[in-house]
């Protein structure tokens, strides 16, 4: 018997990569205006720049382990108590100059001042433009009648909980919300599922997990024998990672709970 529903927040309840993809749009029209840059060319250099970047800090390896992106860093403060976190503080405004100086550069403009200004810009632009997919809530509103529902999210707590804030109508459907970097360990490390049934004071067979990444969502879960659930909306190739179920759409963990429950 299914009684709760873990889900994961990035690229499954909220569409980040649309969020972080109209952030850069939004920035390098900026870039566009004045220098007369290719905005497409420009985005495709930032992110290639934080890429480089991001992996020659010495926070990198932590921020594999609790799971943070290079574009996350391109506009969280990782204002956590935390040590590494606050490293990270320290580093990140440099390495947003820095990454998007390096892109303005490759384009031909050396101009460390406007690389700052973008740099500052883009985190703006990310918070003005949360993205959920519009199927998000209706789920959501079915679901929380018959199951608790908890949030297990990789990342900066700091950074989630600004996500959060920014898409107040989230948080409330959750009975628990549980963040990598509060935790100290990431998906798909088990610990971090044993934490969230031990909350729930729930058995791995009472549980569904869902969602978009095999990596950590799907490869975290099956470590502990949670069902798993892989909302794979863009038909991406499957890995050696097996889910339980595969699904296009939110709506439909409805069957899959119908059938589960009726056993």
């Amino acid at each position: 018997m299914i009684k709760a529903i873990f889900f994961d927040l990035d690229d499954t309840l909220l569409w980040d990569q649309k969020s972080v993809k109209e952030a850069f749009v939004a920035t390098c029209k900026v870039a566009e205006e004045r220098c007369g840059i290719d905005p497409n060319q420009l985005e495709e250099a930032v992110r290639e720049a934080a890429r480089e970047l991001y992996a020659t800090y010495e926070t990198y390896s932590f921020t594999q382990m609790i799971g943070i992106n290079p574009f996350e860093g391109l506009w969280g403060n990782f204002l956590d108590d935390h040590d590494t976190f606050r490293i990270m503080k320290e580093i990140v405004p440099g390495y947003r100059k820095d990454a998007w100086t390096k892109g303005l550069q490759k384009l031909g403009v050396d101009d460390p001042e406007f690389g700052f200004e973008l740099a500052e810009r883009f985190p703006q632009e990310r918070r003005k433009l949360p993205f959920v997919y519009e199927e998000s809530f209706q789920v959501l509103d079915q679901l929380k009648e018959k199951y608790r529902l908890l949030l297990l999210t990789n990342g900066s707590p700091d950074l989630q909980n600004t996500k959060l804030e920014i898409t107040p109508e989230i948080a409330p459907y959750f009975e628990q919300i549980v963040i990598s970097g509060g935790f100290g360990k990431g998906k798909p490390d088990p610990t971090i599922f044993e934490h969230a049934l031990s909350l729930m004071s729930l058995e791995k067979d009472e549980v569904l997990m869902v969602g978009d990444n095999l990596m950590t969502d799907i490869l975290g879960a099956n470590r502990v024998g949670i069902k798993s659930v892989w909302i794979n909306r863009h038909q991406n190739e499957r890995n050696e990672v097996i889910p339980t179920y595969e699904i296009k759409h939110l709506e439909g963990l409805f069957p899959i709970l119908e059938q589960l429950n009726n056993k």
